[in-house]
């Protein structure tokens, strides 16, 4: 095997921290995950006490501001290890949506959500779903669907072409917060 030299002392460090995450707080729950085909609520609380959620979240709002995407590289590769769908849930949560809301979020919103979010007490996902949608995303339009007394954002290709997404009922952050 090729022995990668892109990692730093620092990193293989973090790396022993997450395996050790994985093997205490995962792995033994693996079962539960799989029957359940959920995350329990207490996992999302245990890994934000371990600082694995917050990697693109500044400091000043409850994250680590890692700063370098190699720690989320780690991070990635050691719960994809154990299982990708946990690893692609997980990564959803820390990796794709906060940057969303530290670059593009009002003040009022970062100091409203980032907190929670790296604690784990606010779930969070990105959605795109509608009918005839492919993989171009920029031919998607924004809009608005009720459902179960919340709005929620939803895409759409042509007007009336709405569809509410599904499986994110565990989801804190919805579109009309």
């Amino acid at each position: 095997m090729m022995r990668r030299t892109i990692f730093t002392e620092d990193h293989e460090a973090f790396r022993a921290s997450v395996r050790e995450f994985v093997d205490r707080v995962l792995r033994p729950r693996a079962e539960e995950m799989i029957r359940d085909r959920t995350i329990p609520r207490d996992i999302w609380i245990e890994a934000g006490k371990n600082d694995l959620l917050g990697l693109e979240i500044p400091e000043q709002y409850g994250g680590v501001a890692a700063g370098d995407y190699r720690f989320n590289a780690v991070l990635s590769e050691e719960k994809a290890r154990f299982s990708f769908a946990v690893s692609s849930c997980l990564g959803i949560h820390s990796d794709i949506c906060p940057p969303y809301l530290v670059d593009l979020g009002t003040e009022e919103q970062k100091q409203r959500w980032l907190p929670g979010i790296a604690r784990g007490e606010q779930i969070i996902a990105i959605a795109m779903t509608e009918p005839s949608g492919g993989s171009d995303l920029a031919a998607l339009r924004r809009g608005r669907a009720g459902r179960g007394g919340h709005l929620r954002a939803v895409l759409q290709r042509r007007p009336g072409a709405r569809q509410p997404p599904r499986r994110g009922g565990g989801a804190g952050l919805r579109g009309d917060d």
